[in-house]
């Protein structure tokens, strides 16, 4: 498929503006163009064309599974399109009074108190636009809250698991902490006797997933906050994996004192690519005061934005957060209603269903049930066969299937992350199940077959280290730079995949 640009033809154009008698505004000489941008010259047809065939190729939950793991890659329901489509929340300007959104505040209190409620913690600020500036949001009330005490300058450290999601390390230093790591035990647990030589007074808290990135819960959480509580330290709740106990458990009755949402995992947004997102933060009481400004509040039978709090951290973001994120979730748990639980115990129970079909043919890395999501290891096909996890994700698109997450987390060899979500019918677990276990067939009857997959989809395998190290990003005309060498293919698409 050639870039819009190789179509380009001079002369050509999708639309033309009428004249106008205007007088043309004068441009500062430093901002004036010294020749006019080159653009694609292209009709309307070969246009509406051309991105009709790049959306043909797109992969998304819309068009296939899309088993990610700690992604939560659901089906998104079209009546939250609907909802967040109504006239009075889609064309809500962000400063509008108070007095003419009443609306949308309510809805805004509303889904505070239900995230409240779910993981019970009383007090949450929607701010935060996705989940890794949620965790950044976190980090920043512990340093208030600290500072607040008189022991900021004590308490540097932050202590993380060797599962975390890689956005807790960046989280952790962009906030000013000291990264302090923590082994997994032979069950998939945070290591106790590891963690208890490394917390004390100069400790502001743990992050932590539960379940983790191994889709394990961690059978001593209940220690591991005796531990944090009595050195004084704050416990942090990465909610990237909620979707696993939603109505079953709370974070707050684990003794996590701040949690994060992931609103676009756990209650259905279209994502990915960037965005949308949102990262609602949960805190105790005792963080309340610190939380971002403005806050959502009910006045009598009205709502407003309270920017009276001394002791907050601020805005982490423009406005109030994204606003179309919340409409949509609110819609999402509203339908669920007092059956939320039901989506978590079928999202384990898929998981689950999924993991016994697999568990004979790649290596379990820790033999337990599993929450909502599994790790395998292809370690196995790798030392009998030469096969890597690497070429069963791309065989995998073979058969019609996202590949999984791979290669993380960091601590399982050659691991396959796969989450399956709730809104999977059985035989679309069977089919990929079934997919899985023919990929191990081939890999030793056939190894060759894996090693230059994917062959049904329209780019190749592709050299990902000269891709990384030579990036190509903008078109040079008659100077670009063709990105293969002498008789190779033509690869000049990124992939989307593992």
């Amino acid at each position: 498929m050639k870039l819009v640009y190789e179509k380009s033809k001079p002369g050509r154009r999708a639309s033309s503006l009428p004249k106008h008698d205007l007088p043309t505004p004068e441009i500062p000489d430093e901002l004036r163009r010294s020749s006019p941008p080159r653009l694609p010259e292209i009709s309307e047809p070969e246009l509406v064309r051309h991105f009709t065939a790049l959306a043909d190729r797109t992969f998304g939950v819309d068009t296939g599974f899309y088993p990610l793991g700690s992604c939560t890659m659901k089906h998104n329901p079209r009546v939250n399109e609907r909802v967040v489509s109504l006239p009075g929340f889609r064309d809500l300007h962000p400063l509008q009074e108070e007095d003419a959104s009443q609306g949308a505040l309510e809805l805004m209190w509303r889904l505070q108190e239900i995230l409240a409620e779910i993981v019970g913690l009383p007090a949450v600020s929607l701010q935060p636009a996705a989940g890794s500036q949620g965790e950044l949001t976190g980090l920043l009330l512990m340093r208030a809250y600290f500072s607040d005490r008189g022991e900021g300058e004590q308490r540097r450290e932050i202590v993380i698991p060797d599962t975390a999601h890689g956005t807790n390390p960046a989280s952790v230093t962009m906030a000013g902490y000291e990264l302090v790591g923590v082994k997994t035990d032979p069950r998939g647990n945070v290591d106790l006797d590891d963690l208890r030589g490394k917390v004390g007074p100069q400790t502001a808290g743990l992050m932590l997933t539960n379940p983790s990135t191994l889709g394990l819960f961690d059978e001593g959480i209940e220690e591991i906050t005796r531990i944090f509580h009595e050195a004084g330290a704050l416990m942090y709740y990465d909610g990237a994996n909620l979707n696993a106990i939603c109505g079953i458990s709370r974070p707050g009755d684990f003794g996590f004192d701040i949690v994060h949402f992931n609103l676009h995992k756990t209650f259905s947004q279209p994502h990915g690519g960037g965005g949308p997102g949102g990262g609602p933060i949960a805190v105790r009481e005792r963080l309340e005061p610190f939380l971002p400004v403005p806050a959502v509040v009910r006045d009598g039978e009205a709502f407003r934005l309270d920017y009276e709090r001394p002791k907050s951290i601020g805005k982490v973001r423009g406005f109030c957060g994204p606003f179309g994120v919340f409409v949509r979730s609110y819609a999402y748990i509203r339908s669920f209603g007092p059956a939320l639980k039901e989506m978590s115990e079928v999202a384990v129970l898929n998981a689950n269903y999924m993991l016994a079909l697999l568990k004979d043919a790649y290596e379990l890395p820790f033999d337990r049930l599993c929450m909502h999501e599994f790790v395998l290891s292809g370690r196995r096909l790798k030392r009998e066969h030469g096969v890597t996890t690497l070429d069963v994700a791309k065989r995998l698109m073979d058969y019609g299937f996202h590949p999984p997450t791979i290669y993380f987390p960091l601590i399982v060899p050659e691991a396959l992350m796969i989450e399956p979500t709730e809104t999977e019918a059985k035989e679309t677990l069977d089919a990929f199940a079934e997919a899985m276990l023919a990929i191990v067939r081939e890999a030793a009857e056939a190894p060759e077959l894996l090693k230059e997959a994917p062959h049904a989809r329209p780019v190749k395998r592709l050299d990902e280290v000269r891709a990384a190290k030579n990036p190509i990003v903008r078109y040079r005309f008659e100077e670009h730079e063709q990105p293969h060498a002498a008789g190779e293919p033509r690869q000049l698409e990124a992939q989307k995949g593992a």
